[in-house]
């Protein structure tokens, strides 16, 4: 997006003159997979039409509804102005909103030899029962959402001489070096100069709050929430490291599900979070965390939380299924929503898509002003169509 389209409306002097959100494009063989297509149409801007067309599927495989505007975003909504229609958001190596950092969970790149079922991790601790030390719970996204369990070796303060009293788990090591320097990576092939480490090492010591990296789009809201130590989390999950209530409430607010389902990548219709792109550049309330209302919001979140724990019996991913999700959890997710939406406007808003433009403009603030000053005096004027 933002290599694309700066140089597609300046460079190219193109304008967005109708398109097609996301739909279903199957195949009429049995069993044929459906694709997911957008379709964007483009005018010379002197040439452009006054009126532009989006058409928007609320069931993909459906008919669409039609909207007119004035101008339309490269996200695929209407503008009034075409001050903003070549701004698309830019991933950042840092956060530029004040939020701390997040991070991707450990990654092991170990050939699946550090990693344990519960069956393999019987057998082990049965055979050298002082390694039950190092084997710590290990959760992706999978086991996150669904109570599954898994498990990992971790040795990153193990001795010398403690590993090399348990056999074991010396040979596994040993698999996992060789695994490594087998690899026609150059980076992992120096990995096997420290087998007993991860090639992503993220053992957290307190509460952590985590965010799967992929889910489908069907959920109203992404399940986060928080993991406990010794639990070490995977790359399928990211981590922000002794989170407050006041953070968990932002990230799970519908504010932030707006923000995700426009700027966020897509695995076929599945949404997929990302650090770079929506979590360093999503604009928080003014003064957050420290905003007037965050005593309301904790509050909010904290309702949302001991719901969840009213019906620990079922998964997240059966709480957060849409045609599943308990009343109760929903109205706690809707209080929680009107408070965080009253820290950064106080009449709120009405829609997603009124969440998200307000969004783009915090957004817009939040870059160069003189690059935006810049960029609209460049502008060529457009031709008054022939008459």
């Amino acid at each position: 997006m933002a290599q694309l389209w700066p140089i597609l409306l300046h460079h190219c002097e193109l304008e967005i003159a109708f398109a097609h959100r996301a739909f279903a494009w199957g195949s009429d063989a049995p069993g044929a997979a459906s694709v997911y297509v957008v379709i964007v149409g483009l005018d010379k801007q002197e040439l452009a039409r006054p009126v532009k067309r989006l058409y928007s599927y609320t069931v993909v495989s459906q008919d669409p509804g039609e909207t007119k505007h004035r101008f339309l975003s490269p996200y695929l909504f209407g503008l009034e102005s075409d001050q903003q229609t070549a701004l698309v958001v830019k991933k950042q190596s840092a956060p530029i909103n004040g939020l701390r950092r997040l991070v991707i969970g450990s990654k092991p790149i170990d050939g699946g030899n550090f990693i344990l079922d519960s069956d393999a991790r019987r057998e082990l601790l049965n055979s050298e029962p002082e390694a039950e030390r190092f084997v710590r719970p290990f959760v992706g996204a999978d086991e996150f959402l669904q109570n599954k369990t898994r498990w990992i070796i971790a040795l990153h303060d193990a001795t010398p001489d403690q590993m090399r009293r348990m056999p074991r788990t010396m040979e596994k090591i040993a698999s996992v070096r060789k695994f490594r320097m087998e690899s026609n990576s150059a980076p992992t092939r120096k990995l096997a100069d420290t087998p007993t480490m991860y090639h992503v090492n993220v053992v957290p010591q307190n509460s952590f709050l985590v965010i799967p990296k992929v889910g489908t789009e069907r959920r109203e809201y992404v399940p986060i929430g928080w993991l406990e130590s010794p639990t070490i989390p995977s790359d399928l999950l990211f981590v922000l490291d002794d989170a407050s209530c006041a953070e968990f409430a932002l990230l799970t607010s519908a504010m932030h599900m707006a923000w995700l389902r426009i700027v966020g990548g897509r695995l076929g219709r599945a949404l997929r979070y990302s650090i770079g792109l929506v979590y360093n550049t999503f604009p928080t309330p003014p003064k957050f965390p420290n905003c007037m209302r965050r005593r309301n919001i904790e509050r909010a979140a904290t309702s949302v939380l001991t719901v969840r724990k009213e019906f620990s019996q079922s998964n997240l991913s059966t709480l957060y299924d849409p045609s599943l999700m308990p009343r109760k959890l929903r109205i706690a997710h809707q209080a929680l929503d009107r408070e965080v939406d009253k820290a950064y406007r106080r009449s709120g808003f009405e829609s997603d898509r009124d969440r998200f433009e307000h969004l783009f403009a915090l957004y817009q603030e939040m870059q160069t002003p003189v690059l935006t000053a810049t960029r609209r005096r460049t502008r060529k004027p457009r031709a008054k169509p022939a008459e």
